[in-house]
């Protein structure tokens, strides 16, 4: 599975975007559609963190906390690792390195 959202990143980063880079791409922005999966994000970007140290920070269920990071999953925007009974999430640099990438650039 970990290999699958590897090569998605690596098609998201090409130069040459084809109908499934732009499906991968359309799923990671939808991914940050969510105000919870936003701050989820914003929460990784310090680094390393473990499901249940997000659960202190985030006031919501556990189940739908569960929801969010695997939507965030699905779409490679981070990765999950197990440690004992814990598991620790973290932002996957390479997609959303994809993501601002695929943003067109404009002036301001």
């Amino acid at each position: 599975m970990e290999a699958a959202r590897s090569a998605r990143v690596r098609v998201v980063t090409s130069t040459n975007l084809d109908a499934t880079a732009f499906d991968a791409l359309a799923e990671g922005f939808s991914a940050l559609g969510d105000p919870i999966r936003l701050q989820v994000l914003r929460l990784l970007a310090g680094g390393k963190c473990c499901v249940c140290d997000l659960r202190d920070e985030i006031d919501i269920a556990q189940n739908l906390l569960s929801y969010h990071l695997k939507v965030l999953r699905e779409a490679g925007l981070v990765t999950a690792s197990r440690r004992g009974r814990w598991v620790d999430y973290e932002l996957a640099g390479p997609a959303l390195a994809a993501l601002r990438s695929a943003l067109p650039e404009g002036e301001a």
